[in-house]
């Protein structure tokens, strides 16, 4: 499998290439050349198998020969060893929850798998690899656990100061060893511009060697296809098409879903659900797209203003506005919309959801209103609602038991490094470490 820049100005690679560059050299995103399409009854033969052989099969095309079999389903059964719950809350809602994995949120679906595969490329390397990853939340607990410990590669984590909830910050600031943690005095967007400049400086690539653990890189977006299959697997087969309503900040999540689609499977249309940061949204509406500061919400981890994942989209769309439409419809919640849909999850179903998934069914449930046709929907779930148990006790009063794993985090001491957000200091602190 080779892979193009979605700016069309660098050559093809392989997967090696993409996953260790993370950003193309002419600033574009990675993108395969082809997404296999399975047949009907390939894709419904997936609901009888294991888990973990479904991830295989559906990840090896894009594999392609340079990863050897056996190391690739070593990667995966060991990336994904956790399990993947549809929880239906009516016959026409449907939760798909992502949090069982080792730091309760979906993203250690993608860091997971991306740490593995990158310890087998750089495993001939002299030099030490260096993982940059600006996180507003989840991603940063994620890529630090998945990378803990793997020979050649160091991790730095850039992260907006006070805009995280302390269990998020907690699960990546506290562990040392080849993770560093850095305060940045910003937002999220001043922490992704960072990590963006550093892979554009020429005089510090030469001295460093660089990637990205954001979805900018494809190694982390393609084993986000793997729930959007087992969403497949476990849903009840319905005549009724499927409307799948995402949780977005980046938009890598919902960009896996249209790989999962064009795949083969049968989702009539996807649901940008956002926060007050609905850039996107907008551009549906509008037909322009305007970046913008991020706004800070309660549903954090979705405070970006300028997602790094759009120009995938357009890519997947040809660049047109009526075919973006055609797959994506958007939708901006407030905060008030939030800490109201949350407390109405919780009166109706007795189900504690946190404010990620919140707006999530607040994109299935406008959508459903704009749309009177038969329909079903599925909304992904992207965080243990414990991560954000003072926005949870706010909504409904109580706070959301407390998993063992995430209490013994908070009891830890924090280890970051504040920093501005001007790039010479960013810059500087990469060469003197």
């Amino acid at each position: 499998m080779r892979y193009r820049s979605t700016a069309k100005q660098a050559p093809l690679t392989s997967l090696r290439g993409a996953v260790l560059r993370g950003l193309a050299p002419d600033g574009g995103l990675y993108m395969p050349v082809e997404i296999a399409r399975r047949s009907p009854e390939e894709l419904e033969e997936f609901r009888a198998l294991p888990f973990t052989e479904v991830c295989y099969r559906v990840v090896k095309p894009f594999a392609g020969p340079e990863v050897p079999e056996e190391i690739l389903w070593q990667v995966v059964s060991e990336a994904i060893s956790f399990p993947v719950k549809l929880v239906s809350l009516s016959p026409g809602l449907h939760i798909l929850e992502l949090f069982h994995g080792p730091t309760l949120a979906f993203k250690d679906f993608g860091a997971r798998f991306m740490a593995r595969l990158m310890g087998y490329f750089v495993r001939a390397e002299t030099r030490t690899l260096t993982v940059l990853v600006a996180t507003s939340g989840d991603t940063g607990s994620a890529v630090a656990h998945g990378f803990l410990g793997v020979p050649g590669i160091r991790v730095v984590i850039l992260y907006p100061s006070k805009r995280i909830s302390e269990a998020q910050e907690k699960q990546f600031t506290t562990l040392g060893e080849n993770i560093t943690a850095l305060e940045v005095a910003g937002s999220f967007d001043d922490c992704q511009r960072l990590v963006k400049q550093a892979f554009s400086d020429v005089e510090l690539n030469k001295r460093a060697f660089l990637t990205s653990a954001n979805s900018i890189n494809i190694g982390r977006l393609l084993p986000q296809m793997f729930y959007h299959v087992a969403a497949y697997r476990q849903l009840p087969v319905a005549s009724v098409p499927l409307i799948v309503s995402v949780p977005s900040g980046n938009f890598g999540n919902l960009t896996a879903g249209i790989f999962a689609k064009r795949m083969g499977l049968p989702v009539a249309r996807f649901v940008a659900s956002t926060n007050a940061n609905d850039v996107v949204p907008e551009y549906l509406r509008s037909g322009e797209f305007h970046p913008r500061p991020a706004t800070a919400t309660y549903s954090n981890a979705m405070d970006v203003g300028s997602p790094n994942n759009f120009p995938r989209l357009l890519d997947l769309c040809r660049g047109r506005l009526e075919y973006v439409q055609r797959e994506i419809w958007g939708h901006g919640a407030t905060d008030d919309d939030t800490l109201s849909a949350m407390k109405s999850l919780y009166e109706r179903f007795n189900y504690i959801a946190d404010p990620h998934t919140a707006v999530g069914v607040l994109g299935w449930e406008a959508y459903k209103r704009a749309h009177t046709e038969p329909s079903q929907g599925l909304v992904l779930a992207t965080a243990h609602p414990a991560k954000f148990a003072d926005v949870v006790k706010r909504a409904i009063g109580v706070a959301p038991p407390l998993p063992d794993r995430l209490a013994a985090y908070l009891q830890r001491s924090k280890l970051s490094v504040p920093i501005s957000s001007g790039y010479d200091d960013f810059k500087q602190f990469l060469l003197r470490h």
